[in-house]
């Protein structure tokens, strides 16, 4: 439980068994421009963040499974958590874990939330896209992370939005450096000078304008490592199941 204890995540993974850290912040990067990721959600428990998110509706946030938590609020139209003008806060009416889930080995690691009331979009708070159809994101292509997390292994959250551009990996050297733990089929990896951490899973791995990858893991020991690259859930393998649920509310 070491490893479970120095990254404060006991609650999120009381089981987790082998050596990946639930992936949270950012290292390496820089503050993002004030609102110029409006599809930004920070999930908070008791007015502490705990998991990134992100709109991808006026009713639904997405996230990480292992994120869960019956007490979550989402808080849209965020940049600085230690203020609170602009944004709003929203509880979560009921959490969608991909049904495969597995906390052991983070296997379809992706959440909806539906929120209590939909969100009114405006200039700080909007949508982001998904995919249209499932397909790998061409190796080197570049895309960016977002999120509240440590600025360092073991430093200090930050309460603003920071931001790093990263790279997605080939499927073949990411399955090399994660073995079995990793699924092409359902994950994709990242390299880069800056990175995810610990401190926000859930956020999103965004390529152009679009939502591609929902934050998940990487090594326990050490972020933004290429021996070790971080893992993103792939949103394009989800799509149908990702339909269904917010169908089932229309």
């Amino acid at each position: 439980m070491t490893i479970i204890s120095l990254l404060l995540l006991a609650s999120l993974l009381p089981h987790l068994i082998f050596t990946a850290h639930v992936k949270m912040g950012i290292v390496n990067g820089t503050e993002a421009k004030p609102h110029s990721r409006p599809y930004m959600v920070s999930l908070q428990r008791s007015r502490r963040h705990v998991c990134g998110g992100f709109l991808i509706s006026d009713r639904f946030v997405m996230t990480a499974a292992h994120c869960k938590n019956e007490k979550l609020t989402a808080v849209v139209g965020a940049h600085d958590l230690k203020k609170k003008k602009g944004s709003v806060l929203i509880g979560v009416k009921s959490y969608h874990k991909h049904p495969c889930f597995n906390i052991h080995t983070l296997q379809n690691d992706i959440m909806l939330l539906r929120l209590e009331k939909e969100v009114k979009q405006n200039r700080i708070v909007k949508i982001i896209s998904i995919p249209t159809q499932e397909g790998d994101i061409e190796a080197d292509s570049v895309c960016s992370v977002a999120g509240w997390g440590r600025l360092s292994f073991k430093g200090k959250k930050s309460t603003r939005l920071m931001e790093a551009d990263v790279k997605i990996m080939n499927n073949t050297e990411c399955k090399n450096k994660w073995k079995d733990k990793f699924s092409a089929s359902q994950m994709m990896c990242v390299y880069g000078h800056g990175g995810s951490c610990s401190g926000d899973s859930g956020g999103p791995l965004v390529c152009g304008d679009t939502a591609v990858g929902v934050t998940s893991f990487g090594d326990a020991k050490v972020c933004n490592s290429r021996e070790r690259p971080e893992v993103y859930a792939k949103i394009s393998a989800y799509l149908p199941w990702i339909h269904s649920v917010i169908a089932n509310f229309k």
